[in-house]
């Protein structure tokens, strides 16, 4: 019997750690009393094995076994690469 695991997209926030991104995932909940639609957006620590993902990227997590004290998640997928301009300091001035 195969498990389905949770699979969330999100943008990536960080990639300061070795191995890990912090993923913002980003959903709109509905407020029953005001009618009005709320941004709600959670942090998850997700792990990168060969460090691919940089900030700003889109990325797919799965769900897996926990892999340290926070990670619970694993990137599965970049779906869109974020373009950095790579500016030199001989351009600025």
């Amino acid at each position: 019997m195969e498990k389905k695991h949770k699979t969330r997209a999100g943008r990536v926030v960080s990639n300061r750690m070795d191995k890990t991104v912090v993923v913002a995932v980003e959903t709109p909940k509905h407020h029953k009393l005001y009618k009005k639609t709320i941004r709600r957006v959670v942090k998850y620590k997700a792990h990168d094995e060969n460090n691919e993902c940089r900030q700003g990227d889109m990325v797919r997590i799965i769900e897996t076994r926990p892999l340290s004290r926070q990670k619970r998640w694993r990137v599965a997928k970049i779906i869109t690469k974020e373009e950095v301009a790579e500016v030199q300091p001989k351009e600025i001035a």
